[in-house]
């Protein structure tokens, strides 16, 4: 199989990428489903769906931002306006969804911890998405630098790369199998799963992004890296509470 993948559907050009983003979608929230009736939600229905509207609200802004400063150097024109408004990435969306969440806990009076229940249809979401992002090469800005290790691969402009995205994809295969783990053995108070994956995945996110030819901002880090420490002072006091008690 030719990397990019672009397969012809009577005599028409499929974009697989979008097409498995909106199965990532479609499958998460299914994913999402199931689970909900599995569990006693303490959350009622419609502060559930406030929340979930926050976080939609949220994810689409923070996407589009975070998406737009990962590449600033694309000036805004007539030409491309609709590929800047169309530019996002999960990173943005994921720490948008979260201020957006929270924002609508705020407004609605809702105490309780909500991230739980979203975490593994999270990783389904983005692992989809990802095979997409693969099978786009350099389609998609997700590809790696050029690289002379055994791991590069030709993403479609022959130059050998590193498939960053089937890095991410081992790496969330992991990460699920580790928190589905930790679920079971681990007594974790609600709203902790959430803080776990949430730190476990900027965290490689933010080490991966060396591997990308990124723009690199300040003390050498891209904006994506940047978000990846905001992340990571937002839960400073969850990770400072977990070092405490490990001694």
């Amino acid at each position: 199989m030719q990397i990019p993948f672009e397969p012809q559907v009577f005599g028409y050009h499929v974009n697989i990428h979008l097409i498995l983003e909106y199965l990532a979608f479609f499958l998460a929230f299914r994913y999402y489903v199931v689970l909900r009736r599995k569990v006693t939600d303490h959350i009622s229905t419609l502060n559930r769906l406030s929340i979930i509207l926050g976080a939609a609200l949220g994810a689409l802004i923070g996407s589009r931002l975070v998406g737009f400063l990962e590449n600033p150097s694309i000036g805004i024109s007539d030409e491309n306006l609709i590929q800047l408004l169309n530019t996002k990435t999960i990173m943005g969306g994921l720490f948008g969804g979260l201020l957006g969440v929270e924002l609508a806990k705020k407004i609605i009076g809702e105490p309780q911890s909500s991230g739980d229940l979203f975490v593994f249809p999270i990783i389904l979401g983005i692992f989809i998405g990802r095979i997409g992002c693969f099978l786009s090469g350099i389609n998609e800005f997700t590809y790696g630098k050029e690289t002379a290790s055994v791991f590069g691969m030709d993403l479609g402009d022959g130059i050998m790369r590193h498939p960053t995205s089937l890095y991410e994809l081992i790496f969330l295969i992991f990460l699920f199998i580790s928190l589905k783990t930790i679920q079971k053995k681990v007594v974790l108070k609600n709203g902790e799963l959430f803080k776990i994956f949430m730190l476990s995945y900027f965290g490689f996110r933010f080490l991966i992004e060396f591997f990308k030819p990124n723009i690199f901002y300040v003390f050498g880090l891209s904006s994506i890296q940047i978000l990846c420490v905001l992340c990571w002072l937002y839960y400073s006091k969850f990770i400072l509470q977990k070092l405490k008690n490990a001694y």
